[in-house]
């Protein structure tokens, strides 16, 4: 047996073994109407959801909505070890397939028993559309044979290592075949149904999502809270006055130069945990930017202080690195990792070694509001770029729209952005290194990195994968397709009212959040 399927097996084998503040005084219809109010979680956030098409995106901030939801074939739990979820028992046939039975009355929030059929609807839709977003990370899948109504078997194309990280996360929470089918997509995108502990009630773009607990959830009805509201807040200052005047019960990203303020206010306070996210700037390498050249980009990785990033900006909440496979991530190489390159002459000879002895002008794409101090990060940088005399555009864009010029190529020079890796797994880290999936938007191609990815891809040898993986992003580090800056510091303003825990996913799984 492999040595992955003898893991899962070792994991599943040890599973298998082992009051609210009421006003003195108050009358009953007061307590009553507090009690109310106290039943309503208010999450503020600082971008809105991109959709309920969960295979139409690859961001962290709306999977950490939805996952509260869908539910997911498998899921890590509190210690970062995959269990299964909606799956009851599994069986590896061989390399290539693995047979699975399905948990009994599971139900969609429309009432329709979860299946087989959903299970192959789902998976097979993002394993064979190349136009989704999620496809890169489910095309590995050729079929899901059903066996009977809670049977079925994943097939994949080649030998998957990677398949366990792939089926708990973001594109396999499992979607309803016959609701889509009967009421078509458009529908469900206005109208979601999942089998997660909380079902859909609204969505004002730009404003608000509300959910509200699902009754007969398969584990239990969630009964803490009557409603959960996230609200779309991409102001620092708006969400952290929210959260201070209780207008809020979780704030995300709260900047640096309110942390004190949090922590001295009555009633709220600052949770923090490291966050398996890296901020970078993607770099075009099309043929005609200064940036195709690999000794501007050196050049400009070169010019970049990270420690002043993270020291000065961010006030440590973040750490330098040359990689985005963090520790605790398969495939790590933590040579790379708590490290930087800093030489501004050795930038400026490079630069005039490419023909930009005199520097040049480029445009620098970024969020304002996602990450955490993003546009003063994005300001830093071009200030520190002047030295080597790199003039830099700044063009700051809402979430939306940022995501659309993603998807349309219409990025120009550089954009800034934090990268999550909900698989934990090094390989959904470097496949953002493979030549043909961003071509027209980055153009990179190096087929040294290709091959690997192509061998890594379908190794079923751990240890050699893993060698494999921290070989590509050595390569990486040297060809600076990517300017790594730092992994990000998750910084939360948390209602004393209530228990939150932040978890490296950055996901806000409600049912764990509780009131005091």
């Amino acid at each position: 047996m492999n040595k992955i399927w003898v893991f899962v097996a070792v994991v599943l084998l040890l599973v298998g073994c082992g009051g609210n503040q009421e006003e003195v005084g108050s009358s009953e219809s007061e307590t009553d109407s507090n009690d109310e109010a106290d039943r309503t979680l208010t999450i503020a956030i600082g971008t809105d959801i991109v959709s309920f098409d969960i295979h139409d995106h690859n961001n962290t901030s709306t999977e950490a909505v939805h996952d509260n939801m869908f539910n997911y074939l498998f899921k890590r739990d509190e210690n970062n070890v995959i269990q299964p979820e909606l799956v009851e028992t599994f069986e590896s046939i061989d390399d290539r397939t693995v047979e699975m039975t399905l948990k009994e009355g599971v139900t969609f929030h429309n009432g329709d028993p979860l299946t087989s059929e959903d299970v192959k609807f789902t998976l097979e839709r993002v394993a064979t559309d190349d136009t989704l977003q999620e496809y890169p990370n489910y095309k590995q899948i050729k079929e899901v044979e059903i066996k009977d109504e809670l049977t079925f078997r994943v097939i994949t194309h080649e030998p998957e290592p990677s398949l366990f990280h792939r089926l708990s996360r973001l594109g396999s929470g499992i979607l309803p075949k016959i609701y889509i089918e009967e009421e078509g997509w458009d529908h469900f995108l206005a109208n979601p149904v999942g089998t997660g502990p909380y079902q859909f009630k609204e969505w004002v773009r730009d404003s608000k999502i509300v959910l509200t607990p699902y009754e007969n959830y398969f584990e239990g009805a969630v009964d803490e809270w009557d409603e959960v509201v996230f609200r779309v807040i991409p102001e620092n200052s708006t969400r952290v006055a929210e959260l201070l005047t209780g207008g809020a019960d979780i704030a995300v990203n709260i900047p640096s130069a309110d942390w004190e303020r949090v922590e001295e206010n009555e009633g709220t306070s600052m949770k923090t945990e490291t966050s398996n996210r890296t901020i970078m700037l993607i770099l075009r390498a099309t043929e005609g930017y200064p940036t195709a050249d690999v000794r501007v980009r050196q050049a400009l990785d070169l010019a970049i202080d990270n420690k002043a990033i993270t020291e000065n900006v961010l006030r440590g909440g973040g750490i330098p690195t040359k990689t985005r496979v963090a520790p605790g991530n398969f495939g790590a190489e933590e040579s790379l990792y708590n490290t930087y390159d800093y030489d501004v002459e050795k930038a400026k000879q490079l630069l005039k070694e490419a023909g930009y002895p005199d520097g040049f002008e480029m445009t620098l794409h970024s969020p304002h509001g996602r990450y955490l101090q993003d546009a003063e990060v994005a300001e830093m940088i071009a200030g520190m770029l002047q030295a080597i005399n790199v003039e830099v555009r700044l063009e700051f864009m809402e979430w939306s729209n940022f995501v659309e010029m993603r998807q349309a190529g219409e990025n120009k020079d550089a954009y800034l952005i934090g990268l999550g890796n909900s698989m934990f797994d090094g390989a959904y880290s470097v496949d953002w290194h493979r030549s043909d999936r961003f071509v027209g938007e980055t153009d990179y191609k190096n087929e040294e990195i290709d091959a690997l990815l192509e061998a890594s891809a379908v190794n079923m040898d751990e240890e050699e994968r893993a060698k494999q993986i921290q070989e590509i992003q050595r390569i990486a580090a040297e060809e600076v397709p990517h300017i790594m800056l730092h992994q990000e510091t998750l910084h939360y303003g948390v209602s004393d009212r209530i228990a939150f825990v932040p978890s490296m996913d950055e996901m806000i799984y409600v049912p764990a959040i509780t009131r005091k």
